[in-house]
């Protein structure tokens, strides 16, 4: 088989080991809380630097974005290099990029600090999203994935809405200190736990275009980028929706964006396996839950209860996203996991920022139920192209590629 960033799994070892897989979820957790701090504080922060709140969406947009541009370089960038003590030192940076955030004294600082944490972030998503092969084996693969991405889902949970719960009593900077110890203990965690994690071959930019050449790569990276566009879109100001059109206090969205988070595990948990064995009809159950939870929030603001189902239904579907993408783009390309979960990683943060600055437009030019009804049409793009579409069968593509493929030296 030839393959550009082929590991060395003797060294490692891939019996399935919980100490290591729950290191790295803690890791997920500590940068999507991270990321995504600015939706539960946005209207504290905007306050704070005079700014509108589309503007201070631009914060997660500046983050996404380069994010996006650093996770695909990374096996090419950091060589060789062990990636255990890369993640140990990039969470280390990211922790550096919070107690910026907290510190900044205006506006451009806070971009300055975001630009930091994108820089940690992309390293830290274009290692961790594909480890789940190199910690587990078999059958365990997909729990390992399932486990490693729960860290996604329980940001929500516990990250955001804790978040919003200290600034709504210490100010949105102590949220932001307090991430900043997170992301130190998860970098404690991940050097005493993890393996090692060498590598055999260099990886260049030809992994990232053969990777890309691969249709059910470019067809999984195409639906990524969708369905995340389209949630950020409407998600990053969740906030403003529920306070402005639900009329909810600060207390009562902390209890909903709880809600959405729970979900969100719950939906991590259940779509997570199914991405295993079925990789395409998870992606479309999560796909349609979204898109139909973003058309009914505008109507259902008449009340708390119908707000919470639709936040509900929204979080259960998206907890799901993550897992049964990365699936979708490891089965397609199973020989070239590194490379083709550092181009998914990129392609997921560049639709983070897209989605932000999207929904800052929309929202600052056209009302909140614009920003939703635009979300839900984007996804249902996606919907349609996953319906139509399915991961390359692995067995048949490595049996040919091994055929043609050149004798590997060395």
């Amino acid at each position: 088989m030839n393959s550009s960033d082929m590991v060395d799994r003797t060294a490692t070892g891939i019996a399935y080991r919980r100490a290591p897989v729950i290191a790295v979820a803690l890791t997920t957790f500590t940068v999507v809380s991270s990321e995504m701090m600015p939706v539960g504080l946005l209207t504290p922060m905007a306050k704070t630097f005079s700014v509108s709140d589309g503007v201070t969406g631009l914060s997660l947009s500046v983050t996404g974005i380069v994010a996006a541009v650093v996770s695909p370089f990374v096996p090419a960038l950091i060589g060789l290099r062990d990636r255990k003590w890369v993640l140990v030192a990039f969470m280390g940076l990211l922790s550096l990029g919070n107690a910026l955030t907290a510190f900044a004294p205006s506006f451009p600082v806070l971009a300055a600090a975001r630009i930091l944490l994108g820089v940690s972030m992309g390293v830290v998503w274009g290692l961790a999203a594909g480890l789940g092969p190199r910690l587990a084996d078999g059958p365990r693969v997909a729990l390992a994935t399932t486990l490693i991405f729960s860290g996604v889902s329980i940001a929500s949970v516990l990250g955001v809405p804790l978040g919003t719960y200290l600034a709504a009593h210490l100010g949105w900077r102590a949220a932001f200190w307090a991430l900043g110890l997170l992301g130190t203990a998860a970098a404690a965690a991940l050097a005493v736990a993890l393996p090692a994690l060498p590598v055999r071959r260099r990886s260049s930019a030809d992994g990232i275009v053969d990777a890309l050449r691969n249709r059910g790569v470019a067809i999984g990276l195409a639906i990524t980028a969708l369905v995340v566009l389209g949630h950020f879109t409407g998600y990053t100001y969740v906030r403003p929706v529920l306070e402005l059109d639900a009329g909810m206090s600060a207390g009562a969205v902390a209890v909903a964006l709880l809600a959405y988070g729970l979900a969100g595990v719950a939906g991590n948990f259940t779509i997570g396996p199914l991405a295993g064995r079925r990789t395409g009809a998870a992606v479309s159950v999560a796909l349609a839950g979204i898109a139909l939870a973003t058309v009914l929030l505008p109507f259902a603001a008449v009340s708390t209860r119908t707000v919470l189902l639709a936040l509900v239904l929204w979080g259960f579907s998206y907890g799901g996203v993550s897992v049964s993408t990365q699936s979708w783009v490891r089965k397609a390309a199973p020989e070239r996991v590194e490379a083709s979960a550092a181009l998914w990683a990129g392609v997921f943060n560049a639709s983070i920022a897209v989605g932000a600055l999207a929904g800052g437009l929309v929202i600052d030019g056209a009302g909140s139920r614009a920003v939703l009804f635009s979300a839900s049409l984007v996804t249902l793009i996606a919907l349609v192209i996953a319906l139509g579409s399915r991961p390359r069968p692995a067995a048949a593509r490595s049996r040919r590629e091994e055929r043609e493929a050149p004798a590997c030296s060395g």
